[in-house]
């Protein structure tokens, strides 16, 4: 590459890097509202955990490093697009939720707990598309490759037994899919780093251990 091109091209990445930001800041902002107005109206918590989960998603968007090796393939976009802007999209309704919402509650509670833990171990090397960043192996890494998105999947559950609106178990089927597959990807550009590999010897559970 040129000296002239390359310029360019790092303009354009911040320039996507700083509108992807400003993008999830603005979704959180309009979710937090909803959930708030819906906490004053309801007094139902399940929403306010989620919107703290997804505060997290903003807080270490801005604070994350910057990637080694990054996939900018077009499936690698799609997949943090619609893994990463659908869950912000889910709101409440008036109806009822399938359960209780102490259940909804305390599945939410966890959820919240296991993303905070992870994100908190990840630190810096958090991020949205997939990219090696760094390998993390110890704490909720040492049982499962991706406990944030093992967090996220609770939440999203929770969120949907809470307020079980047709749209909603739309986004989360195809959000929660495009998470799974989003961390698929992720693993494949890992894979190409030798402590990764010697990682994934350690830890062979994707997601759920003893199940995925």
């Amino acid at each position: 590459m040129s000296d002239a091109a390359r310029p360019s091209t790092l303009s354009r990445e911040f320039i996507g890097d700083l509108l992807a930001r400003t993008l999830v800041g603005a979704l959180f902002l309009i979710l937090a509202i909803s959930y708030l107005t819906e906490f004053r109206r309801t007094g139902r918590v399940t929403g306010l955990f989620f919107v703290v989960s997804e505060g997290l998603v903003v807080v270490f968007t801005i604070l994350r490093r910057r990637a080694s090796l990054v996939d900018r393939s077009i499936a690698a976009t799609l997949l943090t697009m619609l893994s990463t802007f659908g869950p912000p999209l889910l709101r409440p309704w008036p109806g009822p939720s399938v359960v209780p919402d102490v259940v909804t509650a305390m599945l939410s509670s966890v959820g919240l707990i296991v993303v905070i833990f992870g994100k908190v171990t990840l630190g810096r090397s958090f991020g949205l598309v997939p990219a090696n960043r760094g390998v993390v192996a110890r704490g909720p890494y040492s049982i499962v490759r991706h406990p944030i998105y093992s967090g996220y999947l609770l939440s999203h559950a929770a969120v949907l037994l809470a307020y079980p609106r047709p749209l909603n178990i739309a986004i989360v089927a195809i959000a929660d899919f495009a998470l799974v597959w989003r961390a698929m990807l992720e693993e494949r550009i890992l894979a190409r780093d030798t402590a990764y590999q010697v990682y994934c010897q350690r830890v062979a559970w994707h997601l759920v251990p003893g199940v995925f």
